[in-house]
């Protein structure tokens, strides 16, 4: 019996009334579209980005390969005095591109590395400086992170225009009320004050 009550309140704009209004049940539908698109849109959306994303985390896994350099110019040891161990800084390296030519380029090489040290760097096919790919659990990883953002950037819009949209149903119904106090207003006669 309470369960009833409870579904009963919940459809209540669906239910024949006589206070019920067009714009209840307008809104009424509005609100039922707006959380079917979050729920079924966000879930599409979040999967397919999180599938583009690590599909194309797996092309660049597939496309782009370790080679060996050689560190043409010393780097020093720190460059910004916080004395960090991990730290990279920019330097020049020669290595063999995939056709057999020699190539130079700049590329990000630990701090304290002297010239002519072997450093790992990584090209694409075309024998390009490129950034080390992500390895396949980082790539899982944000592809997650870029599925969730997605399927929550289409949730804050739907969510958005459905506000939008009740916000308007409102001020039509607060019109509406308008019109019908300045008519029925008058016909009272006797006004407090």
């Amino acid at each position: 019996m309470r369960r009833t009550r409870r579904v009963k309140k919940l459809l209540w704009r669906w239910r024949s009334n006589p206070l019920r209004r067009r714009a209840d049940v307008v809104e009424a539908w509005v609100v039922l579209a707006v959380w079917a698109l979050v729920v079924v849109g966000g879930t599409v959306a979040g999967l397919l980005a999180a599938r583009t994303a690590d599909d194309v985390f797996a092309r660049q896994r597939e496309e782009r390969e370790p080679v060996r350099a050689v560190l043409l110019v010393d780097v020093p040891k720190t460059t910004s005095g916080l004395g960090t161990e991990s730290e990279r800084t920019p330097g020049t390296v020669t290595w063999t591109a995939p056709d057999g030519s020699a190539r130079t380029g700049r590329t990000l090489v630990d701090t304290g590395t002297e010239a002519g040290s072997r450093v790992v760097v990584w090209q694409d096919r075309q024998g390009r400086l490129t950034t080390r790919p992500p390895s396949a659990r980082a790539a899982a990883v944000e592809a997650g992170v870029l599925g969730t953002a997605a399927g929550c950037a289409l949730a804050g819009v739907v969510i958005g225009a459905g506000a939008v949209a009740r916000w308007r149903l409102e001020q039509r119904r607060l019109g509406l009320w308008d019109r019908e106090w300045t008519t029925v207003g008058p016909r009272w006669g006797h006004k407090t004050g």
